[in-house]
């Protein structure tokens, strides 16, 4: 005979106004994105082949590189050079950069793709949610009505109409590179 066992729903009280949706591809990815010792960021600045690495911009305190793992095309991360865990700890200068480049990728972001709407934000330390915790990165991306599906909430994959080259082509030409 074989055993049941429980649904995390099973766990919880019952909400008649809230919809319980599981994404456990992203706890996976969360879990053992930091077991390595190496920082991403920082070996993409250092790497010396921005294409290749998808850096499409480079600042005077901080660089715009493509998310490698998106939830949407032209979803992109705004890195300051210093590796730092807190946002409280990045200097006056980067963090007013970190702001204008922001801005400027919410206007080419715009521009490119039409968007419905802006995403901008940072997760801030492994319980908040950041897959890389030790280096703080601005997540700036474009979202549409619906763009969230069942595709990718239950089905586990993330469709995208646009390859990461093609994202990086684009971007960089709308920057002026």
């Amino acid at each position: 005979m074989r055993r049941r066992l429980p649904t995390p729903s099973s766990h919880l009280v019952p909400c008649l106004v809230m919809d319980y949706l599981w994404t456990p591809w992203r706890y996976a990815y969360v879990s053992t994105a930091e077991k390595t010792t190496a920082c991403v960021f920082c070996d993409a600045v250092n790497a010396g082949d921005d294409r290749k690495v998808l850096i499409v911009h480079r600042g005077r305190h901080c660089f715009i590189i493509l998310n490698m793992y998106p939830y949407t095309p032209g979803h992109v991360m705004i890195v300051p050079y210093a590796h730092l865990d807190e946002l409280r700890k990045l200097p006056p200068d980067a963090a007013h950069e970190m702001m204008e480049l922001s801005q400027r990728m919410e206007s080419v972001l715009r521009e490119l793709y039409r968007p419905d709407g802006i995403n901008l934000g940072m997760n801030i330390g492994k319980a908040a949610g950041a897959g890389i915790a030790g280096h703080i990165h601005m997540h700036v991306l474009p979202r549409w009505v619906a763009d969230a599906n069942f595709v990718s909430v239950v089905g586990e994959t993330r469709i995208l109409p646009e390859a990461l080259e093609e994202t990086w082509k684009r971007m960089t030409a709308a920057l002026g590179h």
